[in-house]
């Protein structure tokens, strides 16, 4: 069964990043997106193996000159054809190019025109250059990710680039397409990394709001480190282990399976004075037995718990393996397309393609007439690597 966005047709410009990781969202499940290189990233006859960019799955790559007439032209063709387009570029790029929003939506008034940008298409930093951590700096989010009297430590990119910026550009293009069947007409989808990044901080606005959360000493609450029951913990073999037993029965069980359960000191479980000194004791403790050990005490039980996995550990844990989150294909160990579906599963459609590999058969299948392929072919303006 084809996944739910079957019958779906986008266009994505390439890219780094987000705007990928949005991409490969939407072809995870299942519409038609079709990645647009430069014809200059062409270098040569495209490998016989795939693509090790695992997040490039799942869709066809063509190749185009966009500063050639015809390759925009041809461009625009496609627009005609598809239900939306994402790009990531600064702000004025695609204008530039010839192929901005009023242009597409002028050939397609039905089609969706997603922006993934860091800053967001205007502002006083619209035009400056970014990182994931300047975004999740600016949105407030950066500076709440640290220990007590450290410095604020950045969570890979996964914040800005892929939760506040993939996620939220493919949940707008969803929202659009949803939106456009019933009005008849597209929209501009402005998915900025800095907002996205601010969205995914608004529980602790509201923490923050009830007095559950002090946003002015972080590293001191519930769920920044502050709590000795909710943190990692070194074992014996100088592996880890993580505890989130907030809730009075969860904190009942890891003090019985940690022998702490008659210690009067635990009693207080938020008293946030003792906090220190409890997660020194608790320190100590976990400390006493290897990582294993401790999963054999712990593992599947209401403590909370679960062992620190590296990527590759992960993979194997028969959780993982019996839910087949992770999956395997031409030789690459990746993510499984997720959330599930009763119904409407999806699948892994293509492995990563190289730049080019589908220049001829993508345009054909879109339905432009193979003469004037390989007239664009001959003219510079598209290019193939097979």
């Amino acid at each position: 069964m084809a996944g739910p966005l079957s019958g779906y047709r986008i266009i994505e410009m390439a890219g780094i990043g987000p705007g990928p990781f949005a991409a490969m969202l939407l072809a995870d499940m299942g519409a038609e997106v079709i990645r647009v290189d430069r014809a200059q990233a062409v270098l040569g006859p495209a490998p016989d193996t795939p693509s090790g960019d695992v997040m490039l799955r799942g869709r066809r790559n063509i190749a185009i000159d966009l500063k050639h007439p015809d390759g925009v032209a041809t461009l625009l063709d496609l627009v005609e054809r598809a239900d939306a387009l994402i790009e990531g570029f600064r702000p004025g790029v695609m204008e530039r190019l010839g192929i901005g929003p009023d242009v597409c939506l002028a050939r397609n008034p039905r089609l969706v025109f997603g922006r993934m940008t860091g800053w967001g298409q205007e502002g006083p930093y619209a035009q400056a250059a970014g990182h994931d951590i300047n975004y999740i700096s600016l949105a407030g989010a950066l500076a709440h990710i640290r220990r007590e009297g450290q410095m604020p430590l950045f969570p890979l990119n996964l914040v800005g680039d892929f939760g506040g910026g993939g996620m939220f550009l493919a949940f707008g293009v969803v929202c659009a397409l949803l939106e456009a069947k019933g009005s008849g007409a597209g929209q501009v989808v402005d998915a900025a990394m800095v907002d996205g990044a601010a969205a995914l901080m608004t529980f602790f606005f509201g923490m923050s709001n009830l007095g559950m959360h002090d946003l002015d000493r972080p590293g001191t609450n519930l769920l920044d480190s502050g709590a000795p029951f909710y943190d990692v913990f070194e074992c014996a073999d100088g592996q880890y282990v993580s505890i989130g037993s907030i809730e009075p029965q969860f904190y009942r069980q890891l003090l019985q399976r940690t022998g702490l359960a008659d210690d009067p000191e635990f009693k207080r479980q938020f008293d946030h004075a003792n906090w220190p000194h409890l997660k020194e004791r608790l320190r100590d403790v976990f400390r006493t037995r290897t990582r294993a050990e401790w999963c054999a005490e712990m593992e599947a039980t209401d403590v909370c718990f679960a062992p620190v996995l590296t990527l590759a550990e992960a993979a194997q844990h028969p959780h993982n393996v019996h839910r087949g989150t992770f999956t395997e294909r031409d030789g690459s160990l990746q993510p499984a397309p997720a959330p599930r579906f009763s119904r409407t599963s999806p699948a892994l459609a293509t492995p990563p393609a190289h730049a080019g590999q589908h220049t001829r058969q993508v345009l054909v299948d879109w339905g432009l007439p193979a003469d004037r392929v390989d007239a664009l072919l001959a003219a510079g303006a598209g290019a193939t690597s097979t």
